[in-house]
């Protein structure tokens, strides 16, 4: 498998490179990162082939948005697929400081949420004006659920089911201004609730489906497959401790879940595998997984991403993990190729 494969979003006729570049941390995520680093890992991904690019206006407030629509804006639309999210609006605030919501170098501007009718259609546009791209190809809901707000969920779903923010993003499909819509979200849950609501094209699923969860395989992937819902994967190192920094879920890793990625990095080992290459190459064996994106801190890391993305896999490997019960026995794996 090459990351520049092309995969398709069965809804909406786009095509997805089987990696795609995850662009938080070019919004500065925890660590600062110049203009001109930023702008060198764009021109790798590009050069290495990746057409799919995901960010968000929550990251580095809209700090990542300006870095991505500028790396872009010079090549030809035709020939990459762009992702931005909805769900909060961007207000100038000049006492934002460094370290907020772990930006360390976030714009001033304060992010607040709005998933009404007229939040996302703002939103929407402001993100067009940001990028300086009127084409935006992948549209998400970004961050609903419970994981986010806590019982505060509840208002905030009424916003997108009663308040028009689900309305919005059908007109916007209907009107050809986006070519898919869907959620980006941390948990399977909101989006198969968001499923009964509305035709979803695509769902970028962060931390959910990957070699250490595989809950939602059913009934959350299956009814994925069955109505169209194409997933990209995010998330794929469960926040890095499946590449090796000990952090689950953007904290510390508890004892229970170190203790499952030792046991999946000596089932690696026997096979001499490195445990990021099979947490990689693993989600792409499902039927209803279209992408996986992640994101890199510099161009090293991502051309690494990309080699153990592209590294040939022994089948043996994932019949042992499937046997020492590490992997769900009805997940799918990938196809070895002779």
């Amino acid at each position: 498998m090459k990351a520049s494969d092309l995969r398709e979003v069965s809804r909406a006729g786009v095509q997805l490179s089987a990696l795609g570049m995850g662009c938080s941390q070019l919004g500065g995520l925890y660590r600062t990162m110049p203009p001109e680093q930023a702008r060198a890992l764009m021109d790798e991904a590009w050069s290495l082939g990746l057409r799919y690019f995901d960010t968000a206006p929550f990251y580095g407030y809209t700090l990542s948005e300006r870095r991505v629509g500028n790396a872009l804006s010079a090549r030809p639309r035709d020939e990459f697929v762009l992702s931005t999210k909805v769900g909060r609006l961007l207000r100038p605030d000049p006492t934002v400081q460094c370290g907020d919501d772990g930006w360390a170098e976030p714009l001033p501007f304060r992010p607040h949420y709005d998933y009404s009718f007229d939040g996302v259609m703002r939103s929407f546009e402001d993100s067009q004006q940001r990028l300086g791209i009127a084409q935006i190809d992948l549209l998400y809901v970004h961050d609903i659920g419970r994981m986010t707000h806590g019982d505060a969920n509840v208002e905030f779903w009424k916003q997108l089911t009663e308040g028009g923010g689900f309305r919005a993003l059908d007109t916007l499909r209907n009107a050809g201004a986006v070519k898919a819509i869907g959620l980006g979200v941390n948990e399977w849950q909101v989006a198969h609730e968001a499923m009964q609501e509305l035709q979803l094209d695509v769902t970028l699923l962060a931390g959910r489906y990957t070699l250490l969860e595989q809950d939602c395989l059913a009934p959350f992937l299956d009814n994925c497959v069955r109505y169209g819902n194409s997933i990209v994967v995010g998330g794929v190192f469960n926040s890095g401790v499946l590449a090796g920094n000990g952090k689950f879920n953007y904290g510390d890793a508890p004892a229970g879940v170190v203790s499952r990625v030792n046991r999946l990095a000596e089932v690696c080992r026997e096979f001499e595998v490195p445990l990021p290459a099979a947490a990689l190459q693993f989600p792409l064996a499902h039927p209803a997984v279209v992408s996986c994106v992640v994101g890199a801190r510099s161009v090293e890391q991502l051309q690494q991403n990309v080699a153990w993305f592209e590294q040939a896999l022994p089948a043996g490997l994932w019949q042992e993990l499937k046997s020492d019960g590490l992997i769900a026995e009805t997940a799918p794996v990938p196809e070895v190729v002779e």
